[in-house]
């Protein structure tokens, strides 16, 4: 989950919008629907309550999130759940916080690969993610699900494409004041938040830290690599948005 950052972003500023982002608002309405219709939001009777609930929803990682250990047993159906799991997710706050990021930031990145290389960035840098976590912890048994190995690509990519856009920040250790920093700012210290938390991170469930880092990296990467001769987006040429909420 992309949770427990000690910077809480709301929105880029100068953000230009040429054409709207039907595949960020695809997986938006992808994640949300298979949510509210899974066991994880608790609004089916169908999966019953209590202990009968917890069951259903253990049942329901296993079967779509990646459990390293039968990954790397060569399970056929496991093969395919570093995708599945990009589309489930754990509770309201893993949802919402991961969708958040994704709505910021998705858009933005978007418009500047285009649609279907967008697309398949995603998927690819998100299963990416997830592989780099479970071949960290071949042995367990815990399922990963969520998609914030996906979207910490995202912000990646972000970095490299717009360094200067200007990013709405709620820091708690400033009693939350809602302040604008560059992308350059933000997006490192988030990464190296999320170093410092990885290297803490207790076995067992828990914010997949590990594939953070690995998306974050892969999607700057990629940024570099099919980007860099082409100019970046240094400043933000136009005023931010009115009236915006921030989490």
């Amino acid at each position: 989950m992309i949770g427990n950052w000690s910077t809480a972003v709301g929105r880029t500023v100068g953000r230009v919008r040429t054409s709207p982002a039907p595949v960020t608002y695809g997986l938006i309405t992808a994640c949300c629907l298979l949510f509210v219709i899974g066991p994880a939001s608790g609004l089916d009777p169908a999966y019953g309550s209590g202990d009968g609930l917890l069951a259903a929803q253990r049942a329901y990682f296993h079967r779509w999130g990646v459990v390293p250990a039968e990954l790397f047993e060569g399970s056929p159906r496991a093969v395919l759940t570093p995708a599945t799991a990009l589309f489930v997710h754990g509770s309201w706050v893993h949802l919402l916080g991961n969708m958040l990021f994704l709505h910021v930031f998705g858009a933005l990145t978007e418009e500047r690969m285009g649609r279907l290389r967008f697309a398949l960035f995603y998927v690819g840098c998100g299963c990416l993610a997830l592989l780099g976590y479970a071949a960290a912890n071949a042995g367990s048994t815990q399922s990963l699900v969520g998609a914030s190995g996906a979207i910490s690509a995202v912000l990646g990519a972000c970095l490299y494409l717009f360094p200067g856009a200007r990013v709405t920040s709620l820091l708690p250790f400033l009693f939350f004041l809602p302040l604008r920093f560059p992308a350059w700012v933000v997006l490192p210290f988030w990464a190296a938040l999320q170093w410092l938390a990885a290297g803490r991170a207790p076995q067992g469930p828990g914010v997949a830290y590990l594939a953070h880092l690995v998306g974050f990296a892969a999607g700057f990467c990629y940024a570099w690599v099919r980007f860099g001769r082409t100019t970046r987006v240094n400043s933000a040429p136009a005023p931010a948005p009115e009236g915006e909420n921030q989490p």
